[in-house]
């Protein structure tokens, strides 16, 4: 028999027998609850059935982790799906988008989503879950599959991977019911018991387990809470999309194969350009003779272009505007506030000279000259040199930055002076009906690409860096989103497509040698999806610009 070397979790190599599962390898000394669903051979996710088949090192993806949440999400979803099949065979499951950690999802029918269906869904799920039933993978053909979806009459299935242009295609059957997964899923419904239905109009919530550093924070797990505004922002977003006709992946390459780009791009700006202009309408109210708009949201979410737009609304409506960023208002490196590791915590708003710029803003509303610092972030210091700045009546204060709405920053400014936005790129379009795109995954491409092009930074660098970006967004943005006064979505429906041809590249440079390879893959396979679509039509004030370049804004 042959044998190859085989390293698992960093351990020392150990002889491991040609075509073995790497499920034959999971050790019984695994810490309770660390549940194993998949694996990374040479930095790329496997699942479990995957045989050894040469030297390779192997590291274990525990249900906990990023990815493992990953996984356990596709594997929930697809046991949703049975179960919808198995008790409403004539509806449509739609996936719509994330709620924090969880996922909301309608099912589209003859008549609305009742309560009591959403209970007997849950019920059909712990059914399918206690019956410990594997996660088939197959490959076929990819003619075979776009004629079986074909028949199956999931359009949006067929329109998804007819795009990829592979010789075939993976899909997983689970219970006697077939349906495509973006990536690997779990071994069996045994590990996914962690979960709840949440009736919620028009659809429901499906709460999902929580991270490590979630549990850290001392969280309850698969503890869900609502969210309003955020809600009422995805409906938005998707009424935005049937204007344009476009809810998945599939409508968006069709319309781009027939020269519809353009319309799109056009009509997606002026959707965003209403919704700006509503928002300074809704300041132009505000009793305040002197008023302070706070703009925050998490990384890439194109906060300083919105700023900039907001501006121009504001001045058309007859103020004067001045926009200050609180990145200038960053201690001096050697100053800033070590994390739990011991290191500079960059991202937390101890990192701000919040007695500054409480004090300076407090200054400002009461009608003195302050002097705002400039801050050099190559120097990591804040510069000698400062910009003097007053305001009188008719002036409104645009502040952007990412902890505008942690109300310690302002506490000194009373309320009625302050107006609360937040923003984020919030796309509820999806690969199919039951694969989403999150919304952090726009923004870190949009990132990828932004810290390239005018940052030099490569995207190894940005991949390995966004962990500790994503964990200050958890603790410091998304806690106070609700809180805001008006929350704008900056994502933008065709630009994903526009970003295939710029970040593909990028990501195909990353090599297999280095753990963030796992994560370019992953992000290269789902741009696959998109018909590239050119930036020629994008006007120099879009929000993607930004991230592009081509912008009309400077700094």
């Amino acid at each position: 028999m042959k044998y190859y070397k085989v390293s698992f979790d960093g351990a020392p190599p150990v002889k491991a027998a040609a075509g073995a599962q790497l499920s034959d390898f999971i050790g019984a000394e695994r810490p309770p609850g660390e549940r194993i669903l998949a694996a990374y051979v040479d930095n790329a996710v496997c699942d479990l059935s995957t045989r050894i088949t040469a030297d390779c090192s192997v590291r274990f993806i525990g249900v906990l982790s990023a990815e493992g949440l990953r996984i356990y999400e596709r594997s929930l979803i697809f046991t949703l799906a049975k179960a919808v099949r198995d008790l409403f065979p004539g509806r449509r499951l739609l996936i719509r988008h994330s709620v924090r950690f969880d996922i909301f999802f309608e099912i589209i029918g003859d008549s609305e989503l009742l309560p009591e269906e959403i209970y007997a869904i849950e019920r059909r799920m712990k059914e399918l879950v206690a019956g410990r039933i594997p996660f088939k993978r197959a490959e076929v053909m990819l003619g075979d599959a776009v004629k079986f979806f074909g028949a199956k009459d999931r359009q949006d299935l067929y329109n998804a991977i007819s795009e990829r242009h592979l010789p075939h295609v993976v899909f997983y059957e689970f219970d006697g019911m077939t349906d495509y997964s973006y990536g690997v899923l779990a071994p069996d419904s045994d590990c996914l018991d962690e979960f709840s239905l949440i009736y919620r109009y028009p659809g429901a919530i499906m709460t999902m387990p929580r991270s490590k550093t979630e549990q850290a924070r001392a969280e309850k797990r698969s503890m869900y809470t609502d969210v309003p505004k955020l809600l009422n922002v995805f409906a938005e977003y998707k009424n935005w999309g049937r204007i344009l006709g476009i809810e998945n992946i599939g409508e968006l390459n069709m319309a781009a194969r027939v020269g519809g780009a353009p319309d799109i791009i056009r009509v997606a700006e002026a959707l965003q350009e209403n919704k700006i202009s509503q928002i300074a309408d809704q300041i132009a109210v505000m009793p305040a003779r002197r008023k302070i708009v706070l703009i925050a949201g998490p990384s890439s979410s194109g906060k300083t272009t919105f700023a900039n737009r907001l501006s121009i609304q504001l001045r058309v409506l007859g103020f004067q505007t001045s926009i200050i960023s609180m990145d200038d208002y960053y201690l001096n490196r050697a100053d800033a506030p070590l994390d739990e590791n011991g290191a500079k915590n960059f991202e937390s708003p101890e990192a701000l000279d919040i007695e500054l710029f409480s004090s300076q803003m407090k200054s400002l509303v009461a009608g003195h000259t302050v002097k705002i610092p400039v801050y050099n972030f190559r120097k990591g210091r804040r510069d000698d040199h400062s910009r003097p700045l007053s305001v009188g009546d008719k002036h409104i204060l645009l502040i952007e930055g990412i902890h505008g709405l942690n109300p310690k920053i302002t506490a000194s400014i009373p309320r009625e002076f302050k107006h609360r936005i937040y923003i984020s790129a919030l796309t509820s379009l999806n690969i199919d009906d039951h694969n989403r795109i999150p919304t952090t995954d726009t923004r870190l491409i949009r990132r990828i690409v932004r810290d390239r092009l005018f940052r030099g930074a490569s995207a190894v660098e940005t991949i390995g860096m966004w962990p500790s970006v994503r964990a200050g967004e958890e603790d410091y943005i998304f806690p106070y989103q609700e809180s805001c006064d008006s929350m704008f979505n900056s994502g933008l429906i065709y630009e994903l497509g526009v970003m295939k041809d710029i970040a593909k590249p990028l990501l195909e440079g990353v090599g297999r040698g280095v753990p963030e390879y796992a994560e370019a893959l992953r992000l290269n396979k789902f741009l696959s999806y998109f018909v590239g679509i050119q930036a020629d039509d994008i006007p120099p004030n879009s929000i993607l610009r930004e991230f592009i370049g081509g912008s009309c804004f400077k700094g």
